[in-house]
């Protein structure tokens, strides 16, 4: 090739890398001109919000049911406690208590939120549509707030970046500015982690002390994270390229909702001694429950013991009589139970009763629907055996009834106390498996055993209506002939 033909073929190797680039800026001057912009807004209907912690605070409501448990809660003002939500660029809600009213009101069954709002009340007071008859006095108080928000505890970077040049073409041209092409390729990324930790305490109402062991410390991590990435690319000294940029930052207002729901879930079942953590994959067992449940097994005696373990076997499916004996029909229920279960031990083992009365978590809806068979025995004129009937009360359990009774503002007719104790199994909580109890009784085959020298009890005397202070205040218990480890724990609470 002669030396004026190489100038030549150079110059057309130029312009055919330079048409696709000049076709591009063609195509896009549309997009390139400043005038030319606008954006899209998307238009989203409203949606209803959902969590993973809303079945789980479901269940516990259901839960409350099927053991025989019942709390009246009020709460306090939830707020932050760290200040950073005024002076953290509002990264925090101030206030909480919104999200824990609906929480706590979430949980139904034999759980009743009671808001405070005094302001209210005696506004409804003064203007006359109201007054304190028929209010409900609580249990407890659910006090606490954000005690903690740790940002920035640890963050993390990096970058990677490659780039290629080739060699120079010697374009000898004045009106190109390079001679070489060059491709550049870089990514970064930046991840930080905070946390938030929210405390919870109750406090019981009457004294206004703080309830032993009744608290749960609750931590949530929450991320945010950068990640950039660009192609670029040169082209005889014309340089151009694309760039992304992503920012994402979990929400703290939706971890602390998530929160807040784990926290009220724990304490809840912490007060009412149910194990709550059935309801969470994952979650530990609670230390305080599963040793209070053992020391009030430990308390009852022998024949107790047989008709709790009978009482839970019940409820777990197996028909069998609750009599406090160790009949053929019970070993026979306790090995289907549990194969490695030693006849030779009885029931004096703790860890046998926890874990079956921790199992009557893993399937609510048979259980659930077993404590609507026995509500329905307890309820029927025959000769049933009296399957987890309330035992007569003694004296002090008579005197904290009058007690739990003078905590419900409402005047009531003097014979309506009586005649409710007259009848102790129909005393079921508020929603509980004995509002069913009027509808009928249960097949044949689903019956408790009928014991064998059980008299027919007498004929019941007829009780007027109660409204729903009495029937929110009344103890549901699980136990057979005697007081039940559920039992003890309800009346106790209400001796104390």
């Amino acid at each position: 090739m002669s030396a004026t033909q190489q100038p030549t073929v150079r110059r057309s190797r130029v312009l055919l890398l330079l048409i696709p680039l000049v076709a591009l800026v063609l195509t896009s001057c549309a997009k390139i001109d400043p005038r030319q912009v606008d954006v899209d807004l998307p238009v989203d209907m409203p949606e209803v919000k959902e969590t993973s912690f809303d079945k789980p605070l479901a269940d516990l409501g259901r839960m409350s049911q099927v053991y025989g448990k019942r709390a009246l809660i009020q709460g306090k003002d939830i707020t932050d406690l760290t200040g950073l939500s005024q002076y953290g660029f509002g990264e925090i809600p101030r206030d909480i208590t919104e999200m824990t009213k609906s929480a706590l009101n979430a949980i139904g069954g034999n759980v009743v939120y009671i808001p405070y709002n005094p302001v209210f009340i005696n506004n409804q007071v003064v203007t006359g549509y109201s007054n304190f008859q028929g209010k409900l006095i609580p249990d407890i108080v659910l006090s606490g707030g954000i005690t903690e928000f740790d940002r920035g505890l640890k963050t993390h970077s990096s970058n990677t970046d490659f780039g290629v040049t080739t060699r120079p073409f010697n374009v000898n041209e004045s009106w190109v500015p390079g001679d070489t092409i060059s491709v550049d390729w870089g990514y970064g990324d930046k991840d930080s982690v905070a946390r938030i930790t929210l405390d919870f305490n109750l406090l019981d109402f009457r004294t206004m002390s703080g309830v032993a062991r009744m608290q749960t410390v609750n931590s949530i991590n929450v991320y945010k994270a950068l990640a950039e990435k660009e192609l670029g690319f040169t082209i005889f000294g014309p340089s151009f390229g694309l760039k992304g940029t992503v920012k994402k930052v979990q929400g703290r207002h939706a971890a602390i909702r998530l929160l807040v729901q784990t926290s009220v879930l724990q304490i809840v079942g912490k007060y009412l001694y149910l194990p709550y953590w059935k309801l969470v994959p994952g979650m530990q067992p609670d230390a305080v429950v599963i040793e209070r449940i053992r020391q009030d097994y430990r308390a009852l005696s022998d024949q107790d013991k047989i008709a709790e373990i009978q009482t839970c076997l019940y409820l777990k499916g197996h028909n069998l009589s609750v009599d406090g004996r160790m009949n053929p029909q019970t070993r026979e229920a306790l090995s289907s139970f549990k194969p490695d279960w030693d006849p030779s031990r009885g029931v004096q083992d703790p860890e046998l009763y926890v874990e079956l009365w921790s199992s009557l978590a893993d399937n609510l809806e048979q259980t659930q629907h077993r404590r609507e068979l026995l509500a329905r025995h307890l309820a029927a004129d025959s000769p049933v055996e009296r399957v987890a009937a309330a035992p007569v009360k003694t004296k002090t359990a008579r005197k904290a009834d009058t007690k739990t009774d003078g905590k419900v503002a409402t005047k009531r007719q003097p014979a309506a106390a009586p005649a409710a104790k007259t009848a102790p199994a129909r005393k079921p909580a508020a929603a509980g498996p004995t509002e069913v109890a009027g509808h009928g009784t249960a097949p044949e085959h689903d019956r408790p055993a009928v014991a064998a020298t059980a008299p027919s009890p007498p004929p019941r005397p007829e009780t007027p209506p109660e409204d729903i202070a009495q029937v929110a205040r009344r103890p549901l218990t699980l136990g057979g002939a005697n007081f039940s480890a559920e039992a003890i724990i309800n009346e106790r609470r209400m001796a104390q």
